[in-house]
């Protein structure tokens, strides 16, 4: 029965963040997505800076061992992102089309937050169910302006609405799989959660920094100049009002 309740909860919680916010994503913010993407940056440098790697040394990880995995970590999706661009300029060349390298990179990021946040919900029902199910609708909370942010990543990279909503709904499976996982080895999925969740950081620090600040340049007029820096703002904020409403530690 509680593994039934895992697995409902995590459903939920990777699908209705899904589709709440392709409710908003998908509707009328395509129209805005290159302007978006200065509230994507916002809300992955929130995420990864005030949410994933505090939660990662609360958890007992080194303060000195987060900063090397961090590292690490972009040195990573540097030369996964160096793979894929080569393979996407040989398809291209061949008449092959294939999906832009941050695509991949989002998805993977997202994946590995959702898996953790999995474990999360397991280790919550394993204390009570009404805790877990309180527990996943904290999780859908904090969901929400990173899916946003993601879809709108997707979008801006040339992905038609069905597929950015596919891709999305992929990684939001990933909590399904966290909370089985969760469920039948807990111990082990609580001694590698700190060290996932600096990965996820690292993916979304450096899809940002990386791939979407240097797009943010492009565009150099004053008036744009502000549009983004609010846009950026807000993003942060989004992800700070909702910490601060919705405390969640793993």
């Amino acid at each position: 029965m509680v593994l039934l309740h895992i697995f409902l909860a995590t459903l939920a919680g990777g699908v209705l963040s899904v589709l709440l916010a392709a409710t908003l994503a998908l509707t009328w913010l395509p129209r805005f997505a290159d302007r978006m993407v200065a509230y994507a940056v916002g809300v992955l440098l929130a995420f990864a800076f005030t949410s994933l790697l505090p939660e990662a040394v609360a958890l007992g990880l080194e303060s000195g061992l987060v900063g090397q995995l961090l590292l690490g970590g972009i040195v990573v999706f540097f030369v996964l992102e160096k793979a894929a661009l080569w393979r996407h300029e040989h398809n291209h060349a061949h008449g092959q089309h294939t999906d832009p390298p941050q695509v991949s990179m989002i998805v993977l990021g997202d994946g590995l937050h959702n898996f953790v946040d999995g474990v999360l919900i397991a280790a919550a029902f394993l204390v009570d169910p009404l805790l877990g199910w309180t527990t996943m609708a904290a999780v859908l909370a904090h969901e929400l302006p990173q899916e946003i942010g993601d879809f709108m990543v997707l979008l801006n990279a040339g992905l038609s609405k069905t597929r950015a909503l596919a891709l999305n709904a992929l990684s939001g499976a990933a909590m399904i799989l966290g909370g089985v996982a969760g469920y039948f080895a807990l111990d082990g999925m609580q001694a590698a959660v700190p060290y996932v969740l600096v990965i996820a950081a690292a993916s979304f620090i450096y899809i940002a920094v990386a791939d979407l600040v240097p797009e943010l340049h492009r565009q150099r007029r004053f008036s744009d100049a502000a549009t983004q820096l609010v846009l950026l703002l807000s993003g942060i904020g989004s992800v700070q009002l909702i910490g601060l409403l919705l405390p969640h530690t793993h």
